[in-house]
């Protein structure tokens, strides 16, 4: 059996680049949903506030400056390779290397040690959070992304009941998108998990988050839901910036998982336009 030797520092090296990427450069897919959305927006405001943040993406990307001001909190989804084998330590070069992004790339600093008494300052971004799933293969994948709480704070999770029926669920998510209003700075991003645990569904809902918003769910059912959610929270007004309009959400991601017989648990992580996130694989 062979295996694949990986130095943490190549890790590390790689952890850096993600979370600099992330911060700077806008993804294809939503630049060019916000050029869609350009094209189909009706009001003549929320038309200025979508070329503003065309505008805002492209000075980020040529200047490699964060594209806003909150540049989140470090979150990785990572595919462990059952056949990758480490030369030194991974949690400690996974942390290092958000560290060094932050640092060296002069992003600013949002996490705080305490969640409720002292709140100090971790002064390094650290610690991210960090899921592994053990794959079979020789590599590493890394799915990251740099969560703001503008948007963060939006979401909401509800421990469904299986009498609630695909209605209740509907509800729930336009609920939860209608309350959140302008807060999340739309047009947003809407990740749904659905099934699972408690924790599962807020899992797979952040997971949702970082897919790209020009992809559809592989069950044809989801990816009509995904499609009539968005037609529905597109029809709220609310609109870029929260100043009106048909664009809202520039897409709805939906993921789920198999559930127990007396639960239906649906998170909703509601994320602003910009999405941050990037892949990278080592191997």
């Amino acid at each position: 059996m062979q295996y694949n030797i990986i130095k943490d520092s190549t890790v590390e090296e790689t952890v850096k680049e993600l979370f600099l990427e992330c911060n700077y450069h806008i993804g294809k897919d939503i630049t060019k949903a916000l050029q869609k959305a350009l094209k189909t927006e009706e009001s003549s405001v929320g038309k200025n506030v979508l070329s503003c943040l065309l505008k805002n993406n492209e000075i980020a990307g040529e200047e490699e400056i964060p594209i806003c001001q909150d540049t989140g909190m470090a979150v990785l989804f990572v595919e462990y390779g059952d056949k990758v084998l480490i030369e030194g330590d991974f949690k400690r070069a996974v942390q290092e290397g958000v560290r060094r992004a932050y640092e060296e790339g002069f992003l600013r600093k949002s996490v705080v040690a305490d969640p409720v008494f002292d709140r100090i300052n971790t002064r390094d971004n650290t610690p991210a959070i960090v899921y592994t799933e053990i794959v079979p293969g020789t590599k590493i994948r890394f799915l990251g992304g740099c969560k703001g709480f503008g948007s963060e704070n939006m979401s909401k999770i509800k421990m469904l009941t299986p009498s609630s029926g695909i209605d209740g669920v509907k509800d729930f998510i336009l609920e939860t998108v209608r309350e959140a209003g302008p807060n999340p700075c739309p047009p947003i991003i809407v990740g749904i998990g659905i099934g699972g645990t408690f924790e599962k569904a807020a899992q797979l809902a952040k997971k949702a988050t970082f897919r790209a918003v020009d992809s559809k769910n592989s069950d044809s059912v989801y990816a009509q839901l995904e499609d009539e959610l968005l037609e529905k929270i597109n029809k709220m007004g609310i609109g870029p910036a929260g100043l009106g309009g048909t664009t809202t959400a520039l897409g709805v991601n939906i993921e789920t998982f198999p559930t127990h017989i007396a639960g239906m648990p649906v998170a909703v992580n509601i994320c602003c336009h910009v999405s941050r996130h990037a892949v990278r694989e080592i191997g």
